[in-house]
């Protein structure tokens, strides 16, 4: 059973109710043998339900090295602002601060210092920069080779590149807590970075009738391939862990300013937008120069979409949600391989109205249509989610050891 639900049950402590006098206080021969009381008959007397809530989260309250560590414990088990008031606390922070309180006075040792903000390390700056100075690398090599070459080239940048993601993303502001559940996202977060890379082109010629052959490494090939978007998402690894950690840094000032699960939610809410849309400028200046340098067309909705979109699953990773990000991802990997199978099953005899969804955004929109619709859509999805989930207070609560 919940802890809450204990508390909220008929019968269960209220301080503004005294409590029912037992058989034994109205017997009067009880009454007359006072030296018959045992102590801890005295002690189940005086209710003291701060102290039976430090028991329920007795763990909790151990190994918490600030009470903003237990509030967000506490509102992580459900108890809010309103319960609180039945601890004759008018907020769960109130309430937090009482619990260690105790803790601490009835430990040998004073309370371990409060947890600062995490510290920028020069460690995770590197990773971070690693993925897009190699997937340059990389583009590079595919543009000043040729034939067998270049896919030799492309190959070994593909993988230096899948590499350099890994390590990002395990250190540093994108990797995540011990508090999560990690779920296998990576397949298709490289089915969506692959789709950006060439699956525009393909679309394009399978709805032409084609493709007549594999792709060259170029955009003026068969089947063409668009480096731009990649190497722009590669790039902007870097603001995206920036701005997580400023997200995590600043989020953690104000839940010691804050003296309310409401005031913190209000606080942090805009902080969380702001982020989002600081990182989605850095996104379109680094899409800016790469199409610039390539001499290739700007996809703005296309990139940017989609860099929302995992920006928003990773960010949601890292605080310990796990669950939505798993599924938004694959519901849009899925969508967009869907265009595609759709396209090529229409060529059997009879099933070419399969592809009319298809080709009336291509025709319409052009071909980047397709994964501007479904990231579009899953990154809106995302920014709800993380606005009701990341602007709680159990969010952020510190680590037990700094990253």
């Amino acid at each position: 059973m919940n802890d809450l639900d204990e508390l909220d049950r008929p019968g269960a402590w209220d301080p503004g109710r005294e409590s029912a006098p037992s058989p034994e206080s109205t017997d009067p021969a009880a009454a007359e043998k006072p030296a018959d009381r045992t102590p801890s008959a005295t002690r189940r007397g005086a209710a003291d339900p701060v102290k039976a809530l430090m028991h329920r989260h007795r763990e909790l309250c151990e190994r918490a090295v600030d009470p903003l560590e237990i509030a967000a414990g506490l509102e992580a088990h459900g108890l809010t602002d309103r319960t609180a008031a039945r601890f004759r606390h008018r907020d769960v922070f109130s309430l937090a601060e009482e619990m260690f309180a105790r803790v601490s006075r009835d430990g040998d040792g004073p309370p371990p210092a409060t947890p600062d903000a995490p510290r920028v390390r020069a460690g995770w700056v590197l990773l971070t920069l690693l993925p897009g100075t190699l997937c340059a690398a990389a583009v590079t090599a595919t543009h000043v080779t040729h034939g067998r070459s270049r896919l030799f080239a492309a190959a070994a940048g593909a993988l230096a590149v899948a590499l350099a993601l890994r390590a990002a993303s395990r250190r540093g502001p994108l990797s995540p807590t011990d508090r999560t559940n990690p779920r296998r996202t990576a397949t298709w977060v490289w089915w969506l970075l692959v789709y950006s890379l060439l699956g525009d082109g393909l679309l394009r010629d399978a709805i032409a009738g084609g493709p007549d052959g594999l792709p060259t490494g170029t955009a003026d090939g068969p089947w063409p391939l668009t480096a731009a978007p990649v190497l722009a998402l590669t790039l902007a690894c870097a603001p995206a862990a920036w701005a997580a950690h400023l997200f995590t840094a600043r989020a953690r000032r104000k839940l010691g300013a804050s003296r309310g699960l409401e005031d913190f939610a209000a606080a942090v809410r805009p902080l969380l937008l702001g982020t989002f849309v600081l990182f989605l400028c850095a996104l379109a200046a680094l899409l800016t120069l790469c199409t610039a340098v390539l001499d290739e067309p700007a996809a703005y909705a296309e990139v940017l979409t989609l860099g929302a979109l995992l920006f928003l699953a990773r960010l949601l990773t890292t605080h310990g949600f796990t669950y939505a990000p798993a599924v938004i991802l694959t519901a849009t990997a899925t969508l967009q391989a869907a265009a595609l199978a759709t396209v090529f099953a229409s060529r059997l005899p009879g099933c070419g109205f399969l592809a009319t969804p298809a080709e009336t955004l291509v025709t319409t929109w052009g071909a980047g249509s397709v994964p501007t619709v479904a990231c579009g859509a899953a990154a809106l999805a995302l920014l709800i989610h993380a606005t009701r989930k990341l602007t709680r207070a159990s969010a952020h609560a510190p680590p037990q050891q700094a990253r």
